[in-house]
């Protein structure tokens, strides 16, 4: 018989679950399982990653399955997305201690993942008190979709019958099977405590009075039973605690570890219904898929034209103001570039970042002449996107748009660090701030951090400490995985089918460091250390905020992306980072904040004070001898990118 886990903390769980996203389907295929569901705490913040790893994998299965060589055919894996919710009686009742509660809510279909994402938005942006929280209330309004199970002993109706309250136990199972029908479960468990026990008969008596069926569940923080040991110094980690803590947090027994159908019997003998109905469970999920949608906010110009008139009325207006006279090569370039434009439906990002400069120069905020790609568009020069003309330098519009491009192209646009905030607040405006959010960033346990937590946890001296992370080299490699390298013990003879990869792995097996490795082949209470940083390294530690990225969406963001909130910010964030809003088809905006922005419009100002001159910098003389003469000598303090040691130490060298 088969079985599938459907209570599962990821490495998003943060600082608590010690499960990587990309080992659950090697775990699941070892096992046979025909389906797994992520259910961090109180956020969605793997969902996307583990969604593609699936998708990646049951990929993997089709072209294995399509090889005639291969006979023994192998199985999708579903991966459903969950949450263990934080639940308690109101929401947007912030006083007092914290009187959360547990909750597993599943998404069967599509509907559900959205309203996952609602819910869990709402926890965060409305309902946040030390944990992001809903209600009940909230969990009628949107429940469509969603499969709920009662969860563990945080779970309220485990509370209620550990209490006594059989009563309000019963209530409360009879009101979410009202509410979610054959689609609530009464969850049972077995970690070796004694509480559980007495759940599990009153769960079993219940179910069969009231009618709800019962599935059980482990509640996997960890891939195996020899990493119980790993995700303790994980928790100490997150609670500034040491291992040998008496009054610490920390699991009972090694039980929490994903589990074989064979060990789940042996956990729970006469509950073998209740590990069929996981396989129920999974039968009524469908397997979503993420994917990129239609997202991208529309842009309706004032005029009452088409998006493409009125990009090509602008952009005629001005090649008139800052060509004059337009030569044949000035127009091929422009028609070849519009018709790219048109055809690759960036129209309307065009005009939505030439309305926002356009704005911020209307209220005399210093806007940057563009960097990166974007400056190659002659189009963008012509509006006014960009300030630098593309045909003068040789710069090629295909850097910035081509037709091999999956991506959005994107501008890089700097604005004062004290006026910016004024530019991101009238976009948010414009567009309606349901749809306008800021995006997450999440801290990692680096290689030196990690060693110097997991020392810390387990009371290595500061002294043995520094020999270690003296000898970590912060320069990144190609592999995340450092600790491997340095200390010598990564596989020598791991291949790779590509070459260009194959490469860099040999190149990184050279910076094995000789002492480190040394002290690791003889040095039990070191190898004990760097074996457990090698399992948590690069995991996720705490969320941020991207230092410039936003996204703007021509929906209510929260039916279409679980968002979070970040100390600090006045603006929610979405749960995914960067590449993964990019990827889902969210329009992703920079407002990039620079400093020296500030300096020139301090200087614009001086000099009109003392001068009377109101100076244009685009209509000065590029070509100053002096200018090249301040860079050739290295003196370049404080000038935008070229003021690094490095810059500066070749710039006397070039001349």
């Amino acid at each position: 018989m088969k079985f599938a886990h459907l209570h599962l903390h990821t490495e998003y769980s943060l600082l608590d679950g010690a499960i990587r996203i990309k080992d659950i389907t090697k775990i699941c295929e070892k096992y046979n399982m025909p389906a797994v569901a992520m259910t961090d705490h109180g956020n969605m913040y793997g969902a996307y990653k583990f969604n593609q790893k699936i998708v990646e994998y049951n990929e993997s299965v089709d072209k294995y399955n399509a090889d005639p060589n291969n006979t023994e055919k192998k199985e999708h894996i579903k991966g459903i997305i969950g949450c263990e919710m934080y639940i308690c009686p109101d929401h947007t009742q912030k006083l007092g201690r914290d009187t959360t509660s547990h909750l597993i809510l599943l998404a069967k279909n599509m509907q559900g993942y959205q309203n996952l994402c609602r819910l869990n938005s709402i926890a965060f942006i409305d309902g946040f008190y030390y944990k992001p929280r809903i209600d009940y209330k909230l969990l009628e309004k949107y429940h469509e979709g969603l499969i709920c199970m009662s969860a563990c002993l945080a779970g309220d109706i485990p509370k209620l019958i550990l209490a006594r309250q059989f009563d309000d136990a019963e209530a409360l199972a009879l009101k979410l099977k009202d509410l979610f029908g054959d689609d609530f479960y009464l969850e049972v468990q077995n970690h070796n405590l004694p509480e559980e026990m007495v759940v599990r008969t009153k769960m079993r008596e219940m179910g069969q009075k009231l009618g709800i069926k019962l599935v059980a569940t482990n509640d996997c923080h960890y891939l195996v039973k020899e990493d119980a040991e790993v995700q303790d110094v994980m928790m100490c980690i997150s609670m500034k605690k040491t291992l040998d803590d008496p009054n610490r947090m920390k699991f009972n027994a090694p039980e929490y570890y994903v589990k074989t159908r064979e060990e789940m019997e042996k956990a729970l003998p006469g509950f073998e219904d209740a590990l069929d109905c996981t396989l129920e469970i999974a039968d009524k999920c469908e397997q979503i898929v993420l994917k990129k949608g239609d997202l991208i906010p529309g842009y309706k110009p004032e005029d009452g034209s088409t998006p493409e008139e009125f990009l090509r009325k602008i952009t005629e207006e001005g090649l008139a103001a800052k060509y004059g006279e337009i030569t044949p090569e000035i127009r091929e370039r422009v028609e070849y570039e519009m018709g790219l434009i048109n055809r690759m439906k960036f129209t309307e990002y065009f005009l939505i970042v030439w309305d926002f400069i356009h704005w911020a120069e209307e209220h005399g905020i210093e806007v940057g002449p563009g960097r990166g790609s974007g400056a190659g568009s002659i189009i963008a020069y012509s509006i006014g996107i960009t300030k630098v003309e593309p045909l003068k330098y040789g710069l090629l519009f295909e850097r910035f748009i081509n037709p091999e491009r999956v991506s959005m192209p994107d501008f890089d646009i700097d604005f004062p660090s004290d006026t910016w905030i004024e530019v991101r607040n009238y976009c948010r405006a414009k567009y309606g701030e349901d749809k306008f959010c800021g995006i997450v960033t999440f801290g990692t346990l680096s290689a030196k951090a990690v060693v110097k937590d997991v020392a810390r946890v387990l009371r290595m001296p500061f002294s043995e400490v520094n020999k270690l992370t003296k000898n970590i080299d912060p320069k990144p490699i190609f592999n995340k995985d450092k600790l491997k390298f340095i200390f010598g013990i990564a596989d020598k003879n791991y291949k790779i089918d590509n070459p260009e990869f194959q490469e860099k792995y040999e190149a990184d097996l050279k910076q094995v460091n000789p002492e480190l490795s040394e002290l690791y082949q003889t040095n039990p209470d070191i190898k004990r250390i760097i074996d457990i940083c090698i399992k948590l390294e690069n995991m996720p530690r705490n969320c941020g905020q991207h230092a410039a990225g936003h996204i703007i969406c021509k929906k209510t963001l929260m039916d279409n992306i679980p968002l979070t909130v970040n100390n600090g910010s006045d603006i929610a964030l979405t749960q995914f980072d960067k590449d993964e809003v990019e990827k889902l088809g969210f329009l992703k905006m920079d407002y990039l904040r620079i400093n020296t922005l500030n300096d020139i419009r301090e200087a614009k100002n001086f000099i009109k004070q003392t001068h009377g001159q109101d100076l244009d910098l685009y209509k000065i003389d590029m070509n100053d001898p002096k200018v090249f003469e301040l860079i050739s000598n290295g003196d370049t303090d404080a000038v935008f990118q070229i003021e690094s040691e490095g810059r500066r130490g070749r710039r006397p060298r070039q001349g």
